[in-house]
């Protein structure tokens, strides 16, 4: 929620201000021990507040209330900041002032008075706006404290929950495998008694493959007993066991206390044969915790389904037997929209073309296609109509039938915890169908200041942490996978989207551009501009947009004027980079493109708190980094995209340790040595390139190995330059991902080295050339290596495998490659998931293939899958092809 967020943020902004080496402004010890008071007890509030607001258009009164007073108090706080920088800039230097020492103490004294007066002020302001906040806790104090009440009067008077043996009919495409999959559990041999969850976002099908399941003939006849509940957010385990017991035994006692219901339960069980219980929309595992005691395991072959969206409590309920529902593809996409709407007659041809479009849009989650298709199926079955469904087909779906669609995806998101709230509403700004970038995701989150800290947890876990609890929750899909299993790319479906950008909305947490929006853009923290928009909507917009404006994310390519701006934290730009942007001093995330021959201008350290530097070269030109960035204590993340050549510390200040620099991308001629290692402790990603002359001292990589966080190095050579610097490099044993593009430097050398790092996950080497034309891995040697890559390596004609070595790896790939037969120990790896090869010679690609069939007769299909891509593809090739051994030609 945007309350808890707007509290997250300030007090991110007060602990950053506590605990900065040299923060540019102070604040009273009592007011910040007022405010760190008032703000935790709000924070605590709202983890446990339910809203009386229903669901509607408007955001809950009292959360609004602390959003609004959390801004006055940074807008506060900030301003000062502001204020302060400004006024030491504007300040005469002694140089200006050498000999005129009436002058330079006249004006010391100007600026003194001014800066006591701005003290005096910020003090008195802030302790006004720590005032109302104190208001707003007394407020949420009495409303606590009623809730208290209300929930002890529940407890006392618990009413029954919406469960039942019958649900509405619902039509089941599309999961015939899954089905049968489940009925093989319910009814398998296996006699223990079986918990079996069925895991999925909202509106995937998993009710209505249970309750198919539930009515199939085979488990009417294998079961003896049969019983269905809905759990629901507010369980009631009393009222559960009670609504179980009726539908088993016939039994409606609502006399029993939860103990003497469950006690009576567990009798009849046993006294029955085997029986299964649908527990359905389960939420926490703590209901399964107070009720597994009443249904006892009696050796009989007895089973529990649970449905559930959260795929973490799957693994707390069993582990073994789990299904994980997934999106209809096209084909039974289309089959579920043609049944609803037209049932068994066929489908008109003049509507077949708009209404694949209309199933496209769905992206195959049932309950949308389910909404749409049952509002058409009562519709005019004319092109028109249904064209206008097709291009508004968002909107109808949730206005067609809201207490079926909307308000079942809502569930989840009442459901997250406070914390996770805001990280669900920022996804909304993202384009429709966007594929996300997840580090460009967790650094915005963490220049937003809405990550809750975790004590002993850096910002980057926090985020990692909670990304995967809303892929845990289905709220998030997983997109692409990194080489190591890591998340690269994740994506929302259009209807959770939709839902985020609702409540986003309600709530003024950001303004989408081209959105209605009832406060209107003058009233935003944050405004998003996609990169469809016109200049001239984000000129209109520019001039109506808030001064106290937070974030300002364009995708369009147009000139914006942010000078105006001075409270921005995050800026991430598609158009040139103007030198002035560096007097927005409280920038955290700065994205943006430079032009030729643009310089970093020394302003750069006035941004105290910046996290993220990003910048996109213009026409490949480096650029160059003043000496001052030597001082930016708070910097985390530097990627330059063209290049940039950073000055020698030694010439700058000694006394500025850069212990929070994490990423260090584009470096060129980077001149490691002591000082430089020591000014960057705690570097995990560094990716550097050295041209072709050899800079005086050429051991600089000798120093990576002092680098002991290092975990992903990037160091490309150009033009020769590798033979100067290679003999002397060597690795830190954190190592973990290592790219290398070398010249004709002989590989043999390096690679003994790169295989004893005993961390190290992922390999690629470009170039390079193996003198004695071959290459052998010894036993012991890559111990954790997944992920091998090899580009137009020279000269490597025989590869040797000795041992059981390459223990884990799971990804081979080869390109430009000439070798004369692949090692049939390749084959025996027990974790390779695929090889790869592309433009290789055919003879490697033919010794492969021996190696697939000698596992195809050993072990049936192999354990891995090969991908040949070629520009020339001969018939022999081409016969070889299976599909677990695919040739494409390119």
């Amino acid at each position: 929620m945007a309350a808890y967020a707007a509290l997250v943020s300030l007090m991110h902004i007060i602990d950053t201000i506590e605990h900065h080496p040299s923060p540019p402004i102070s604040i009273d010890k009592q007011q910040v021990e007022s405010l760190t008071q008032i703000v935790t007890f709000l924070q605590e509030f709202l983890e446990s507040y339910k809203s009386p607001v229903a669901d509607g258009d408007e955001a809950d009164p009292l959360e609004m209330r602390i959003v609004d007073a959390a801004h006055a108090v940074e807008d506060v706080i900030e301003s000062h900041i502001v204020n302060v920088i400004e006024l030491g800039r504007s300040s005469p230097n002694e140089e200006f002032l050498q000999g005129y020492v009436v002058d330079a103490a006249h004006a010391a004294e100007e600026v003194n008075s001014r800066e006591e007066v701005s003290c005096i002020d910020f003090y008195e302001d802030l302790q006004q706006v720590i005032e109302e906040m104190n208001v707003i806790k007394k407020e949420a104090m009495e409303t606590s404290a009623e809730a208290q009440l209300q929930r002890k009067v529940s407890s006392t008077h618990a009413g029954s929950l919406t469960s039942s043996s019958t649900v509405k009919e619902s039509k089941m495409v599309g999961f015939d495998d899954v089905q049968l999959q489940l009925l093989d559990w319910l009814t398998g041999g296996n006699r223990n008694r079986q918990i079996i969850p069925i895991t999925g976002m909202g509106g995937i099908g998993k009710t209505t493959l249970a309750r198919h399941i539930f009515e199939h003939a085979l488990v009417k006849e294998h079961f003896d007993i049969r019983a269905w509940t809905t759990i629901s957010q507010t369980y009631n385990v009393r009222e559960t066991l009670r609504q179980v017991l009726h539908q088993v035994s016939g039994d409606l006692r609502s006399d029993l206390s939860e103990e003497d219901l469950g006690v009576k339960l567990r009798k009849y069980l046993l006294s029955r044969s085997k029986y299964l219980i649908i527990l359905d929309d389960m939420w926490s595992v703590e209901v399964w915790e107070k009720m597994m005691v009443f249904f006892p395991d009696k050796n009989d072959g007895s089973r529990i389904v649970v449905t559930t969206r959260l795929s973490n409590l799957a693994t707390e309920l069993t582990n073994s037997n789990s299904i994980g529902m997934r999106f209809l593809d096209d084909i039974c996409s289309w089959s579920l929209f043609s049944k609803t709407v037209f049932g068994d007659e066929g489908f008109p041809l003049h509507l077949e073309e708009i209404g694949k479009k209309i199933v496209g849009k769905c992206k195959g989650l049932p309950l949308s296609i389910v909404v749409i298709g049952g509002l058409l199926a009562k519709s005019e079955l004319t092109l028109e109509y249904w064209e206008h469904i097709e291009e508004n087909l968002s909107s109808v779906v949730n206005s067609e039938n809201d207490e079926y669609c909307l308000r079942v995806l809502k569930l989840s998101y009442d459901h997250l915890p406070a914390y996770l709230k805001p990280c669900f509403l920022y996804m909304g700004m993202f384009g429709e169908d966007q594929r996300i970038g997840v580090s460009e995701l967790m650094r915005l989150g963490v220049s937003e200041g809405f990550l809750k800290p975790i004590i002993n947890k850096s910002s980057k876990t926090i985020a990692k942490e909670y990304l995967k609890e809303l892929v845990d929750r289905n709220l998030i899909l997983v997109h692409a996978l990194g080489a190591v299993g890591n998340i690269k790319y994740c994506k929302m479906h259009d209807l959770v989207r939709d839902l985020s950008f609702q409540e986003a909305e309600k709530q003024r947490f950001y303004y989408l551009l081209g959105q209605h929006c009832p406060r209107g853009i003058n009233s935003q923290r944050r405004i998003v501009i996609p990169r469809s928009t016109s200049a001239m909507t984000v000129r209109d917009a520019m001039e109506t947009m808030s001064s106290h404006a937070r974030s300002f994310i364009c995708g369009a390519y147009t000139d914006c004027r942010l000078l105006d701006f001075r409270f921005l934290r995050t800026l991430s730009s598609s158009k040139y980079l103007e030198e002035n942007v560096f007097q927005l001093v409280n920038l955290r995330y700065l994205k943006a493109v430079v032009g030729e021959g643009f310089q970093i201008p020394s302003s750069i350290s006035l941004l105290w708190n910046l996290h993220t530097l990003i910048v996109s070269c213009w026409g490949g030109e480096p650029t160059t980094a003043p000496v001052e960035i030597w001082k930016m204590h708070q910097l985390k993340h530097v990627d330059v995209c063209g290049g940039i050549y950073l000055p020698d510390p030694r010439s700058g200040h000694s006394d500025v340790m850069m212990e929070n620099l994490e990423t260090l991308k584009g470096v060129i001629d980077f001149n490691l040595n002591e000082e430089v290692v020591k000014r960057i402790p705690n570097i995990k990603k560094l990716w550097i390139t050295y041209e072709d002359k050899v800079m005086e001292g050429v051991k600089c990589l000798s120093y990576l190995q002092c680098l002991s966080k290092l975990e992903s190095l990037r160091c490309f050579f150009r033009y020769g330059s590798d033979a100067g610097y290679l003999h002397s490099i060597s690795f830190p044993h954190s190592l973990k991902k290592l790219f290398l593009q070398c010249g004709k430097f002989h590989l043999e050398e390096i690679l003994e080295k790169i295989a004893s790092l005993p961390l190290l996950e992922k390999l690629r080497l470009s170039y390079g050339q193996f003198a004695t034309r071959s290459w052998e891995i010894f036993e012991g040697q890559f111990p954790s290596l997944k992920y091998l890559r090899l580009d137009d390596c020279m000269k490597m004609e025989c590869w040797t495998l000795e041992g059981s070595c390459l223990p884990r790896l799971e990804q081979l790939h080869l390109s430009f490659m000439v070798l004369k037969d692949f090692p049939s120990e390749i084959g025996e790896i027990p974790n390779l998931k695929s090889i790869q090869l592309k433009y290789c010679s055919e003879s490697m690609a033919v010794s492969l293939k021996k190696i697939v069939d000698e596992q195809e007769e050993l072990q049936g299909d192999p354990s891995f899958h090969v991908l040949i891509r070629s520009r020339k593809v001969s018939q022999e090739l081409q016969s070889l092809a299976t599909p677990n051994f695919r040739v494409v030609k390119l």
